[in-house]
């Protein structure tokens, strides 16, 4: 691999930057400063440090957002800032979101160039669990309680016209929140369009506030503030992958 490719996917600038910081001599391979931003290394065996900080190559790119109200879960709005807008800094080509959050909802959103991972995370046939915390107009009662456990008619349809309820899904009370409204954790298994809306709606309810606190293994990180965004550890990728 050339010098400057391992760099840029590592996020120290464009290839044109790169050609000057090495030209500077602030990157060094096996210990010697290069000479040249073309020269190729093996990012398996050599040794490569950048402002004398080691550097492990890493192909894809993790990132954990607490996604903020208000902004949208796509690569590209003409109208309203997007979640790859609040990354612009990181100069990743090809980062997504894994799934969509409403524009008025909060919390967990990965954002990845590694497209097999995405496509696993999010095909209907893995299932994988997804946590939610959702305030919502009034309380629950044990029948609307069952009825989003078993699996709830949500006016989808199958190809033969019948209902295509929800699968079951996992309730917990939690109290209530500063303004008296009831709190759940709902946990769901799909993502489909409004999901948790459409479910509470379905029981004569409403979604005051949504926030989502985890996607299989991942979970949100409480220090990040909505807007705010870090890289996923390698436990955290590892774990995603299992």
């Amino acid at each position: 691999m050339r010098l400057d490719k391992f760099l840029g996917d590592q996020n120290i600038g464009t290839r044109k930057q790169i050609r000057e910081y090495v030209k500077n001599g602030r990157c060094k391979v096996n210990g010697g400063v290069a000479s040249k931003a073309d020269i190729h290394i093996n990012p398996e065996t050599d040794v490569i440090a950048f402002d004398d900080i080691e550097l492990t190559y890493s192909k894809f790119h993790y990132y954990m957002l607490n996604k903020p109200d208000g902004v949208v879960s796509s690569t590209k709005d003409g109208r309203t800032m997007t979640v790859i807008d609040i990354l612009k800094d990181e100069n990743v080509k090809d980062l997504s979101p894994c799934g969509r959050l409403d524009i008025d909802t909060e919390g967990l959103l990965l954002i990845t160039d590694d497209g097999e991972l995405i496509h696993r995370l999010l095909s209907p046939k893995k299932h994988v669990d997804k946590v939610y915390e959702v305030h919502i107009a009034k309380d629950l009662s044990e029948r609307d309680i069952s009825r989003l456990e078993e699996g709830i008619d949500i006016g989808d349809k199958r190809n033969d016209g019948s209902p295509d309820k929800t699968l079951p899904a996992k309730v917990l009370l939690m109290g209530e929140d500063e303004e008296g409204n009831p709190v759940i954790h709902l946990t769901i298994r799909e993502g489909r369009f409004h999901q948790v809306k459409r479910m509470l709606e379905a029981v004569g309810n409403e979604v005051v506030f949504l926030k989502r606190l985890s996607m299989g293994s991942l979970v949100l990180d409480e220090e990040l503030e909505p807007g705010e965004y870090r890289p996923l550890t390698q436990e955290e990728i590892d774990n995603l992958k299992k």
